[in-house]
Order: C-alpha cells, then sequence, then structure tokens
C-alpha cells in the first residue's frame, strides 16, 4: 500500500478534536502524507477521534495505538473507525505481535512496529512469523530534552539485510531531523504538531501547517 521508492511524511495529532478540525482541512490531500491519531489524542477522544479524522480525510490514517495485549480487537477497532494502519509496541509478547499483524493483513492495513524503549529490534523481528509492513525507530517524547538521546538509525542497514520493511522515523523531528532521516534510509518520517511552549520539537500549531506540510515534502523528497 506504500512505495518503497517514495519519501512519506506522517503527521500527528496529539490533542485534541478540536485544534484537528481547525489544522486537518487546510492541509491538501496527497498520497505522501500519512494522518495519525496519536496516542494522546486517542486516549483522549477514544475511536470517535480516528471517525473525526476520517471526515477530514481521504487518505491514509495512523491509529497509534501503541498496542501491548488483545491485538485482534484493537486492530478491529481502529479499522471499524477509519485507520488504514495501526501501531503496536515491539515489546509486546511475540503472540500480541504475530497476531496484530496477521489481522492488519487480513483487514488491510499497515501493521507498524514501534521500537519506543527497544535496544535490539532486529532481534524481535526474527522472532515473528512474518514481519510488519512497517518498523518504527522512535525517541519517546520523554526523550527529547535528553542531552545525546537521539533516533537510532545504526539499525537501518542491520533490519534491510534481513527484512523488506519499510523504516519510519519519530520523535523530536523537524525539517532538519527529517533531512537526517531520509539520509539515514527512512522511507517515514513523522512530524508532531506541537504547541508553542510544549518541550518537544515538530511542526508548531501557530504556523502554516499546510505550507510546513509541503516544506517537509520538498525537503525528503
Amino acid at each position: 500500500m506504500l512505495d518503497h521508492k517514495v519519501r512519506y511524511l506522517q503527521i500527528a495529532f496529539n490533542y485534541d478534536i478540536g485544534l484537528m478540525r481547525r489544522i486537518l482541512p487546510a492541509i491538501a490531500e496527497s498520497p505522501r502524507i500519512l494522518i495519525e491519531a496519536g496516542t494522546p489524542y486517542i486516549k483522549r477522544e477514544g475511536m470517535d477521534g480516528i471517525r473525526a479524522i476520517r471526515r477530514h480525510w481521504r487518505g491514509h490514517i495512523v491509529a497509534d495505538l501503541k498496542t501491548a495485549d488483545g491485538a485482534l480487537e484493537e486492530v478491529d477497532m481502529a479499522r471499524s473507525a477509519g485507520a488504514t494502519a495501526a501501531t503496536v509496541l515491539g515489546n509486546s509478547p511475540i503472540e500480541t505481535l504475530d497476531l496484530f499483524i496477521q489481522r492488519c493483513a487480513s483487514l488491510r492495513m499497515l501493521s507498524m512496529i514501534d521500537t519506543l524503549g527497544m535496544e535490539d529490534p532486529l532481534k524481535m523481528l526474527m522472532l515473528l512469523r512474518k514481519p510488519p509492513d512497517v518498523l518504527v525507530l522512535h525517541k519517546g517524547r520523554d526523550e527529547e530534552n535528553t542531552y545525546g538521546k537521539l533516533i537510532q538509525y545504526r539499525h537501518v542497514s542491520r533490519v534491510r539485510s534481513k527484512f523488506g520493511v519499510l523504516i519510519s522515523a519519530a520523535g523530536g523531528v523537524d525539517i532538519r531531523e527529517a533531512r537526517s532521516a531520509i539520509f539515514n534510509g527512512a522511507n517515514i518520517v513523522v512530524a508532531n504538531l506541537v504547541r508553542p511552549g510544549d518541550p518537544w520539537e515538530g511542526i508548531s500549531t501557530d504556523s502554516d501547517v499546510a505550507a510546513m506540510a509541503w516544506q517537509f515534502l520538498s525537503t525528503i523528497e
């Protein structure tokens, strides 16, 4: 469903429906843009939050569930709400990962494994019955301001030597980091929408988000 030769931008909404409704309609639809219902957004708004995004966006919608257990039910809920992709934590039991990937495939959804807090994603991938569509190299928001914490691009070549998965880079991604992500082999860069005053990097909610989206796309092309 995604082309390995194309570079994608994933824009993450982490606040509330009100902010999403203000910003999303202004973003021009593009096959290179994925819209994410972020974990805080889903916890705040539930599946109705995903449905609200679907009313404004015809393209890919990523439900950042970070599933840890109960894979089948969570994938089904996300799909019913309109998501076309979902995430599962790489630290979850292998049984959960296998069920998650299998269910996503059966529903024609993209399966994404989030490597948050993982030391060796390749070791986990080697244990799976089938690899996911996307491996997310993720520096958590709580790690963003820790000196020396980086997105672990060193895993890209190791993973690619064994698996044909797409690589997504997430966590503190601004224009400069997006450029670095693509240079290091990522297929997808995840940019969070960030309110002024919040201690994270991304796209400011007070900026011209539509223009910033196209700037990202031009940078990573």
